[in-house]
């Protein structure tokens, strides 16, 4: 999102109200991390009046200035997340959400390893740091809720990364997010970041992964039905 789109979203993002009772932002929320572009993104959430959760994801980072872009989406109303969780109230239903951007390192059979030089094992260290705050935010909900959500930037599996050059996959995502997912356990796990990859997946252990990347989905939002994670409705 960027101010040249503005009023792009906002006339679609009032369908929200009208067919979901959470709205989750997986990342990606701007275009280069510039805090005017989050004031932008923020003014076309406000038409959106069920709660709003969401997670930063790497293009937001670029600005270095991910705090505050965090403050602004915060004001809008979007409860965002980094290795925490909260419990929403959705008509009666008590959903969880635990959230973190993630980071890359691969799949098991192709992923890096936390040895050799200071930045790989730093780059790895990141990303194991990440993962356990994931778990950790989802062990959290336990007893709290009815529906637990992970809501990451990065992809936890690699079968919603198919589609992408497997060179990439590294970039793309970590097994270490859907072993702390099967780990600590949840109804649906949902992610962006992979703008050519597949929109279903599953974490090891069986748990829905979804990929609702703008560029794949090609719709402002993807409907769940949660407890039913069937195919996704358009909006």
């Amino acid at each position: 999102m960027g101010p040249d789109a503005a009023g792009v979203f906002s006339p679609l993002f009032k369908q929200v109200n009208e067919t979901a009772d959470l709205f989750l932002l997986a990342g990606d929320l701007t275009r280069v991390g510039a805090v005017r572009e989050a004031e932008a993104f923020a003014e076309e959430l406000e038409v959106v009046d069920v709660p709003m959760v969401g997670v930063l994801g790497n293009h937001d980072f670029h600005a270095d200035c991910p705090d505050e872009v965090c403050a602004v989406l915060e004001q809008a109303g979007v409860r965002m997340l980094e290795g925490d969780a909260l419990v929403v109230d959705c008509g009666g239903t008590r959903v969880g959400v635990a959230g973190t951007k993630g980071f890359g390192g691969g799949f098991l059979g192709a992923s890096g390893s936390d040895f050799g030089e200071p930045e790989m094992r730093a780059f790895i260290e990141h990303s194991k740091q990440l993962a356990s705050s994931l778990e950790s935010a989802l062990e959290s909900l336990a007893g709290c809720c009815e529906v637990k959500i992970a809501l990451t930037h990065y992809s936890p599996v690699a079968g919603t990364l198919e589609g992408e050059r497997h060179e990439i996959y590294p970039f793309l995502g970590s097994y270490l997010l859907g072993d702390a997912i099967d780990a600590a356990g949840a109804d649906l796990a949902v992610h962006g970041h992979a703008h050519g990859g597949s929109e279903q997946g599953l974490t090891p252990a069986g748990i829905p992964v979804r990929n609702v990347a703008l560029p794949l989905i090609k719709d402002p939002f993807r409907v769940f039905v949660v407890g039913d994670v069937t195919e996704p409705v358009p909006a």
